[in-house]
């Protein structure tokens, strides 16, 4: 008994440690590829210049507004792919905040790029590629500029979002870490062109938008789990 107890404790202490996105809730379709139900328009109206196209949300045309989720989400693992247009740009929000006190999604959602990192202007803007496709927008680069696919192919993005972390995901690869909170967000902030933007990344838990930058993009199987 003896010997198969020491086995036992063994065995657990050789357990792997618990990934970032373990004790995951039931996937949830946020996107069924048919209508934009679960989803609305900032600050409210019709969707219009959204359209579906073979089982995409598509922006047709700038001036649709953002879209929004209309639940709320605070530690969560988001998975959608992502499709631009040539020279596009778009992008990812979370923790978003609705109120007349702001003008957009991203006055306090942090946003994950979406851009033809070839082609757009804002590709080469920011510092050290904080504007790149996977980047935590302004703030953090992402670690392999090559894990982007080029403008007119589909990208598959994963964002995880849990205690105080955050991760970004590019076509299977994680690209970017970053805390959500504390010293470390705080200095990022401050170092980024949202210093002194009242509200910006402060919320535990809020919307996810995905954004009109005016220029053509795709939605596809979008999913989210509680965490």
């Amino acid at each position: 008994m003896f010997v198969l107890g020491a086995m036992l404790v063994a065995l657990v202490a050789f357990q792997p440690a618990e990934s970032f996105a373990q004790k995951k809730g039931k996937w949830v379709t946020l996107f069924d590829g048919k209508s934009f139900d679960g989803w609305k328009k900032w600050k409210g109206g019709e969707i219009t210049k959204w359209a579906i196209e073979d089982g995409a949300m598509v922006l047709t045309e700038k001036g649709g507004g953002d879209l929004l989720t209309v639940n709320q989400y605070g530690d969560f693992e988001l998975e959608l792919e992502w499709k631009i247009s040539e020279g596009g740009n778009s992008g990812v929000m979370y923790h978003v905040q609705e109120g007349e006190k702001y003008c957009c999604p991203y006055s306090t959602g942090p946003e994950i790029q979406v851009l033809d990192d070839a082609k757009h202007p804002d590709s080469f803007a920011g510092k050290d590629g904080n504007h790149k496709s996977g980047s935590l927008y302004d703030m953090l680069p992402p670690n392999d500029l090559k894990a982007v696919k080029p403008a007119g192919e589909w990208n598959k993005m994963r964002l995880v979002i849990k205690n105080g972390k955050g991760e970004s995901w590019l076509n299977g690869k994680k690209v970017v870490d970053f805390p959500t909170k504390g010293p470390e967000w705080d200095a990022m902030v401050a170092n980024s062109k949202f210093k002194g933007w009242n509200g910006f990344g402060t919320s535990d838990k809020g919307h996810i938008a995905i954004q009109d930058h005016g220029d053509k993009v795709w939605y596809r199987n979008i999913r989210i789990r509680e965490l």
